[in-house]
């Protein structure tokens, strides 16, 4: 056959958050040439990091993270990558007691569980128990397998909490772990999904506790700077501001269209995006029915991430740790989100969920004081002063749509799951979302790109 003609790069990637940059910068180390294109002017995907207001202009750890913040024990990709690149991390603040407000009464306690009663601990320790034994029979490169998998999946993560646990204090608990997890109701999301991703992350108290858990570690500089320091490392500058519109593919040949109407060509191409980003791009020939069907079954949470910052964390001298926990909200969770030095001091809160559906068609103002409102329950009159206020509201962003990951409700597992990670001719998919340890989490996504990477021939 004769040759197609030039191509602009061996492989093109679509996405510059860390699944893509990862496969990029995985695909050249072995000898490919490669070209990353994103829809932002930024590079770093569902990442993003700003200086705090207020903050020494001159001190570079002095940041705010507005996307994914943290990184863990047993996230080892992710933990590579930034040591690979140069990057450290520091913990998050956690000395003192935590807050937790049960019928009205703001109670302190230490750990993860907050005191509820003894009847309310048992409650939430036998679903804990049973949670973390189910999930381990779900395999993770093919959830629908699991023996129960029709079962659970038809089943909400709501109705099993109606169904297993006897205390209205510990439902509560656990659509809080839901709504911080999941960003989602648990009457959203698929039984079998909360169990795979259970299992991908090392368990219930992996995934909801700081020391030790998936909040233990924050990066210096914020974690976009790992996106900075990767795309800055490859052998040709990510293509920026250019949304690809169009996917044109054959069995060796890939053609990006982009808004500006800029074709580019090579001859694989690795799509590491968000799946329900996708559902907006036209593919020719047309991408088989149940892939182009997942692009509008896997919907993103709801967050608005919110910091507060002062001129010094208040809180600290109260002997609190900064993190709160309220199953009323709107901010459920809180935590201290101070820089490594400690000044200023920032508190941030999550509003998640149908709350953050809620309040995010709200004014600015009106939601800025619903969420002040919850920090002066929580730490008093002092919180009802900041000096800046900054939040990020990720279903306002035409480029993500929602955080902190797609997820399945219903049935997705079974009827979609095995087309999640599967090529399609030329064309491999990247994101946290196609992960199979720390799906939803950097990590995940470092190690979808490095899995893409293998398989176009890293």
């Amino acid at each position: 056959m004769p040759d197609p003609g030039p191509v602009d790069a061996d492989v093109l990637v679509v996405g510059a958050g860390l699944a893509g940059l990862t496969a990029a910068r995985r695909l050249e180390q072995a000898g490919h040439d490669v070209l990353v294109v994103d829809a932002r002017d930024r590079v770093g995907g569902r990442t993003l990091s700003v200086p705090v207001p207020g903050a020494d202009p001159d001190d570079p750890a002095a940041v705010l993270d507005l996307g994914a913040g943290w990184v863990g024990p047993t996230q080892d990709r992710v933990l590579a990558l930034v040591a690979e690149l140069g990057l450290a991390t520091f913990p998050t603040y956690g000395d003192g007691d935590n807050l937790s407000e049960h019928r009205g009464r703001l109670r302190r306690y230490r750990g993860t569980i907050p005191k509820l009663g003894a009847l309310a601990l048992a409650d939430i320790g036998q679903a804990q128990l049973r949670l973390d034994r189910m999930a381990r029979t779900v395999p993770l490169a093919e959830p629908w397998t699991a023996a129960r998998a029709a079962e659970w999946d038809r089943t909400t993560f709501a109705a099993w909490i109606e169904r297993n646990l006897r205390t209205r204090t510990g439902r509560d608990f656990l659509q809080i772990v839901a709504e911080a997890v999941w960003a989602a109701h648990p009457a959203e999301l698929s039984f079998l999904h909360v169990l795979f991703y259970l299992h991908a992350g090392g368990g219930f108290d992996s995934l909801t506790s700081v020391r030790g858990g998936a909040q233990q570690d924050r990066v210096v500089g914020g974690t976009q700077g790992i996106a900075h320091a990767a795309a800055a490392a490859l052998g040709r500058p990510p293509l920026l501001d250019a949304p690809v519109q169009a996917v044109e593919w054959a069995a060796d040949r890939v053609t990006l269209t982009t808004r500006d109407g800029r074709r580019l060509t090579g001859r694989r191409a690795v799509l590491a995006v968000a799946p329900h980003l996708l559902a907006a791009v036209r593919f020719a020939p047309a991408l088989p029915p149940l892939r182009h069907q997942l692009h509008q079954r896997m919907p993103p949470g709801t967050v608005i991430k919110c910091h507060a910052v002062y001129p010094e964390p208040f809180w600290r001298d109260a002997g609190l740790s900064g993190q709160a926990a309220d199953p009323a909200g709107p901010v459920k969770v809180t935590f201290d989100a101070s820089p490594p030095g400690g000044r200023p001091g920032v508190l941030l809160g999550f509003v998640e969920g149908r709350q953050a559906r809620q309040l995010g068609a709200v004014p600015a103002e009106a939601r800025r004081q619903a969420v002040l409102d919850c920090l002066v329950r929580y730490f008093g009159p002092a919180a009802a002063r900041p000096t800046a206020f900054v939040e990020r509201a990720w279903a306002a962003d035409p480029f993500a749509g929602g955080c902190y990951a797609g997820y399945f409700g219903p049935n997705g597992w079974t009827d979609f799951g095995p087309v999640l990670r599967r090529p399609v001719g030329p064309l491999h998919f990247a994101g946290t979302e196609t992960a199979t340890d720390w799906f939803g989490y950097l990590d995940g996504a470092v190690r979808s790109g490095e899995a893409a990477a293998a398989a176009v021939g890293g």
